[in-house]
């Protein structure tokens, strides 16, 4: 009968620990009669684990749980399989409705608006000083033509907050809206608020050709994903597609620039590595101790960088210190433009130990450190045992002062471990915003819009602003255009791609009236500006700033209008 069929999977539900995590989960072959009186057989196929009936069926939507009692939330969110999370280190859902009583329920939005500012800072800090130097380090050793890694490398570097979060939103069919909002969000916020900045800062004349190519190709970009949310669903080859334009897009740069060079009678040799900051002067003698080289190699602060920085800057540098003092015991960072290019022999030996440890620890979640071997080892300890002696051998065939020759292997374990670290931080801030999406009823495509690509951008929109003060324009408003298609081509190819298979070569996208609004505002910005721009004959003024600004204002606008229900949207 149905009843006993769904008391029993009750059981073994409570039986299995993975029901409790997962939406899904596998049962034993338990023999049933059915109403008929026929006997089956509940094989070991997925079921959808049940949910307790005052809770709700295991069909309910999770935002509908503040429409309940509140003395039901907690079971409601425990047993309902589209609240439930498998990745991401903290259950912020049932801590929200579980550990906190629902008159404490603002104490958990505060608690977790500020865990949300922190990530944003630990992705910032991740890309910026370990990402990014390990990505020119690896293409200085690779030996790449600077065009060429300025458009891979260095672009990967810039936009992998905004890469990693789509593709851990993309893992999920519940937060993929997430993806297209904060991809197209941040391209709107990039190319109407940064863009508009840069003109009103530092008004000047942008270099046509490359303007309009990024443009254009910014355009086919979104004019794919537009079409693609139109058919509902994405193919294998049109993730590779995306993948593909890119490829063909880098190509274009390099020719592109190869042939101005040619006709300018230059090489192809300009640097695209800025001159080492304060931050990497180096601050040890050659005459310190091992353990004198730890310490300062520990040490995040310059202190002579401290004595001249305003408050604010020291107040975050204090908040930032707990993620860079982690960051400086498990990522190591080779840096080319350094004499000893950061050879650091008692951090890097640690690093041996430390970086291999953090992988594991953070793919799936811990899922593969904390497995245990033989229901023995955890795989942690086995990996420090391996990776210790190999830290001590390290340690005795090097010297302080001297960077070993393979001293390069660093800055591709760097690049791995930063970008697992990126990786995981992007994981928590998606779940954190799926979140604030339950609890206030919102959809994922506003929150990708607002919170998570205001967060991802406003790293660009300082970097930006200071670069056109400081006199380089044209070089911020080519960041503008230059990373944002790296970011919707690589970010929505392999998104999709890395969630097929050879079983499943189709993806469903679902969108709401709000990606239109969204896709539609992004198109509409790129256009004005592919016409207002040759107008102005490339010079950029205050009054196109000013207007960019107002677009971006009157978008918002629109796009909350929109998900309150005050201006209806007839879905395509």
């Amino acid at each position: 009968m149905p009843l006993t069929t769904c008391l029993l999977q009750l059981l073994v539900a409570a039986w299995l620990p993975s029901c409790g995590s997962g939406a899904f989960t596998t049962l034993p072959p338990v023999p049933l009669i059915t109403a008929g009186g026929n006997n089956r057989t509940v094989g070991t196929h997925v079921t959808p684990c049940p949910s307790i009936s005052q809770a709700g069926g295991s069909s309910d939507d999770c935002r509908t749980v503040r429409e309940r009692n509140s003395s039901e939330w907690c079971a409601f969110v425990s047993n309902t399989p589209d609240c439930q999370d498998d990745d991401g280190f903290l259950d912020y859902l049932n801590a929200a409705f579980c550990a906190f009583t629902p008159s404490l329920l603002p104490l958990a939005i505060t608690l977790y608006a500020f865990w949300l500012l922190y990530l944003f800072l630990v992705l910032g800090t991740t890309a910026d000083k370990y990402f990014c130097p390990n990505l020119s380090a690896i293409s200085t050793n690779l030996k790449l033509s600077h065009n060429v890694a300025g458009v891979t490398f260095l672009a990967f570097g810039n936009g992998a907050p905004d890469v990693f979060s789509a593709v851990v939103a993309f893992s999920d069919p519940r937060t993929a809206g997430l993806a297209i909002g904060a991809l197209f969000g941040a391209g709107v916020f990039v190319t109407t608020v940064v863009a508009g900045g840069i003109s009103m800062v530092k008004p000047f004349t942008a270099a046509s050709r490359p303007f309009l190519r990024d443009i254009i190709f910014y355009i086919l970009a979104v004019f794919l994903t537009f079409f693609l949310l139109y058919l509902g669903r994405i193919r294998l080859g049109e993730a590779l597609g995306y993948l593909g334009l890119y490829i063909f897009y880098v190509l274009v740069v390099v020719l592109s620039t190869w042939i101005y060079k040619r006709s300018q009678g230059q090489g192809m040799s300009t640097s695209i590595l800025g001159e080492p900051g304060d931050e990497y002067q180096p601050l040890i003698t050659y005459g310190e101790t091992t353990a004198q080289i730890l310490l300062h190699s520990l040490n995040p602060v310059d202190w002579r960088k401290w004595r001249r920085k305003p408050w604010h800057w020291r107040l975050i540098k204090i908040i930032k210190m707990p993620i860079e003092i982690v960051l400086l015991l498990t990522v190591p960072v080779v840096d080319p433009d350094k004499e000893d290019r950061n050879w650091k022999r008692p951090l890097n030996c640690l690093h041996v130990i430390t970086s291999p440890l953090v992988c594991v620890l953070t793919l799936k979640s811990g899922t593969y450190g904390l497995y245990r071997i033989q229901d023995v080892f955890p795989v942690w300890t086995v990996l420090i045992l391996v990776a210790a002696p190999m830290a001590v051998i390290v340690f005795f065939i090097t010297k302080n002062e001297v960077a070993p020759k393979y001293h390069c292997i660093f800055s591709f374990l760097g690049f791995l471990v930063s970008a697992l670290w990126i990786n995981a931080a992007a994981t928590e801030a998606v779940n954190l915003l799926r979140t604030f999406g339950v609890i206030f009823k919102l959809s994922n495509t506003v929150l990708g819009l607002t919170l998570l690509a205001w967060g991802n951008s406003i790293g660009d929109f300082f970097s930006d602003l200071t670069m056109a003060r400081q006199g380089y324009p044209r070089m911020a408003i080519s960041a503008c255009f230059g990373g944002i298609i790296f970011n919707v081509l690589v970010g929505v190819g392999l998104g999709c791609l890395l969630q097929m298979s050879r079983e499943k070569t189709v993806l469903a996208l679902h969108h709401e009236g709000l990606t239109w609004i969204l896709a539609g505002a992004l198109g509409l910005s790129l256009v004005i500006s592919l016409i207002v721009v040759p107008m102005l004959r490339f010079h950029l003024n205050r009054t196109y700033g000013v207007g960019l600004v107002l677009f971006y204002l009157i978008f918002l606008l629109v796009a909350l209008l929109t998900e309150f229900d005050i201006i209806k949207l007839n879905v395509l």
